[in-house]
């Protein structure tokens, strides 16, 4: 069916966060002529008829013209996606959205593709951060253009664009605009200012245009850093990659733990930070692994290299069960893994040289996490390493095997 041509209206359509929860502030803002899956089908037939959303990108101030009955106010934004948290949104500049009737500058450059604007302030140097607060969410905002969008990145980070130019170069056929370097007027037929966000590592498919699922964004990251290794069954021996912490939770005995590994008959893999420092590199690592072992931590995040079928084990320092299994566990499974929990007990924890058995650290980490998370923080994702039981922990490893269709060595 020929798509109607679209209205010469913007419209703000709010999303994510913002949607959510009410009162909470708006996660983005599209200045679009109709919805996104509409504008989507428009740009793909070539039917939008151009009245431009001009950005100053020296000001940040966008100008768009409302349909009659939109709010005639100034709309601030900063376009980052953990909204709730002001810590992260200390490092994110903001966009001022301008009513249509403030006469706007005159354009420098017109563009006949959206503009999707983003911050790549925020926590980043973190890898879980992120891929959970922009990748995912340029992958659930830009993925349906079909690369047909120009972007435009506000707190610029040239680290950031080089960490993740593989993704950000199949998302957009267009150069990145650096706000802050650039000081010129875009005109564009329309733009998404801020970015849709369905919270941790999670995709909602019902929500994107195109129905894209956690199997999807998987499936763009083979093509995006070219993996070759598709499912588990592809490997004929199995590799284990162990992520070696340095500074917190770090197992004390790694060398003990590698040896059992290499009993069971496993490859192993010691991915430290200096090999993991080159993402497009260890993104090929992961995809040669068929186990990713580690303790609750960012590093965890680079499982969505792993093929299909391979197994995630996650080892539980203590006091940190909700969150492991919240931000790795649902994810890993929607991923196409197979995934293992190791809670380890309070012997196994440095904590217990610290506190007496029957503290409320051991006991009661409930009570803790009450006095607030920094204070939670402090003990147990920053104050805390690991002994691990190597006879208890070969049992979960065994359990691994059997997964993967491996026999296991007799004890």
């Amino acid at each position: 069916m020929k798509c109607k041509k679209l209205e010469q209206v913007f419209r703000l359509v709010e999303d994510g966060e913002g949607a959510q929860k009410p009162g909470s502030p708006r996660n983005s803002v599209n200045l679009l002529a109709s919805s996104l899956r509409a504008l989507h089908s428009a740009f793909r037939l070539g039917t939008v008829r151009s009245i431009p959303v001009r950005i100053d990108t020296r000001t940040m101030k966008v100008y768009a013209p409302f349909s009659q009955g939109m709010p005639q106010a100034n709309h601030i934004i900063r376009p980052y996606a953990r909204k709730a948290d002001k810590i992260a949104m200390s490092f994110v500049s903001p966009v001022q959205i301008l009513p249509g009737n403030i006469t706007p500058p005159a354009c420098h450059y017109t563009h006949n593709v959206p503009a999707v604007v983003f911050s790549s302030g925020g926590y980043r140097g973190n890898l879980f951060h992120e891929v959970n607060d922009i990748i995912i969410p340029l992958f659930i905002t830009c993925r349906h253009f079909q690369s047909r969008l120009r972007f435009i990145t506000t707190d610029f980070s040239l680290p950031f664009l080089g960490k993740f130019n593989q993704i950000l170069s199949h998302l957009s056929s267009y150069e990145v605009i650096k706000a802050a370097a650039n000081g010129s007027v875009h005109c564009f037929p329309g733009a998404v200012i801020g970015l849709h966000y369905h919270g941790n590592l999670a995709l909602n498919t019902t929500d994107i245009p195109g129905g894209y699922s956690m199997l999807g964004f998987k499936q763009f990251l083979r093509e995006s850093y070219n993996l070759k290794v598709g499912n588990v069954s592809e490997i004929n021996k199995p590799v284990l990659i162990l992520l070696s912490r340095p500074k917190t939770r770090t197992f004390l005995n790694e060398d003990e733990m590698v040896t059992m590994m290499k009993a069971l008959g496993f490859r192993v893999v010691i991915a430290r930070p200096d090999m993991m420092s080159n993402l497009d590199k260890f993104a090929q690592v992961v995809n040669s692994c068929s186990v990713m072992v580690g303790a609750h931590g960012a590093g965890l995040t680079n499982a969505m290299f792993l093929p299909q079928g391979a197994v995630l084990v996650q080892v539980q320092p203590l006091g940190l069960g909700w969150v492991s299994s919240t931000y790795f566990g649902r994810p890993a499974k929607e991923m196409g893994l197979k995934y293992l929990e190791y809670k380890i007990e309070p012997v196994e924890s440095s904590l217990l040289t610290l506190y007496s058995r029957d503290h409320p650290v051991i006991t009661n980490p409930a009570s803790i996490f009450s006095k607030g998370y920094l204070a939670a923080r402090a003990v147990y994702v920053d104050g805390q390493n690991l002994t691990i039981n190597v006879v208890r922990f070969r049992g979960t490893l065994v359990k691994v095997l059997k997964l993967l269709g491996r026999p296991a060595p007799l004890s």
